[in-house]
């Protein structure tokens, strides 16, 4: 299995080794400003070898499996809506597979619904913009007046 290690602001990634859980920082900086997938082989201290992932997103994006609904606004007006799955998810945004065929396109606004699967199942309601479509899987940010959100920072933090 792959390993993913994010690049921080400051230009460095945290690799983990999944065998023995031993983490260490290094400066990536010779790989941050390269604009493709950068894969760095890993020697851990342990003897473990493994191939890693740099990601140069923003913002850490946790893998879920969120079980929800949409419903697509259109001319300012709520429309069409459906089932979906948010795949995963970060401050800024989220990616959800739709469970219906659909219309729409990159750039339609949709609304959000689903509870986390933290202990108090918080639950969400977000303004989100299509930014990617897949067939059915939606690459989402959330528009831009919408607030932080306290219990989606604190699930992404566990």
């Amino acid at each position: 299995m792959i390993e993913k290690a994010y690049i921080t602001s400051k230009q460095t990634a945290t690799f983990a080794c999944p065998k023995c859980q031993k983490s260490k920082t290094v400066n990536v900086s010779q790989y941050a400003a390269l604009d493709k997938i950068v894969k760095v082989k890993v020697k851990c201290p342990c003897g473990y070898a493994y191939i890693s992932i740099l990601d140069k997103r923003r913002q850490y994006r946790k893998e879920t499996n969120l079980h929800g609904s949409y419903t697509r606004i259109v001319k300012g007006r709520e429309a069409e809506g459906g089932l979906m799955t948010v795949k995963d998810l970060s401050t800024g945004g989220l990616k959800l597979q739709i469970s219906e065929k659909h219309g729409c396109a990159a750039g339609d606004v949709f609304k959000v619904e689903f509870h986390l699967d933290d202990p108090q199942r918080s639950f969400i309601r977000k303004k989100a913009i299509v930014r990617n479509l897949d067939k059915q899987v939606a690459g989402m940010e959330f528009a831009p007046n919408e607030p932080a959100d306290k219990a989606l920072g604190f699930y992404l933090l566990k």
